[in-house]
């Protein structure tokens, strides 16, 4: 069960990490624009168009959301 327990650890901190990229990108292409050096993707518009694709879901894609939304913000208990 301690493998387990790490694996989860491990990949809570992976997502934890990203989450905190993702933010960063967005803070900067909202700050310098579309030419920010060494981001080479349009991080802003690939989250419109995520969010966008979720609304055309309509009840599907709410759920979704509402899916991603309790995975991101689950606090373990232990």
């Amino acid at each position: 069960m301690q493998v387990v327990d790490n694996i989860i650890g491990f990949l809570k901190k992976v997502t934890e990490l990203g989450v905190a990229l993702l933010a960063l990108a967005v803070v900067l292409q909202v700050i310098f624009g579309s030419d920010v050096a060494f981001i080479k993707v349009d991080v802003v518009g690939n989250l419109t168009s995520v969010i966008q694709s979720l609304g055309d879901g309509g009840l599907v894609g709410l759920i979704a959301a509402a899916i991603l939304y309790s995975v991101l913000t689950k606090k373990s208990i232990g």
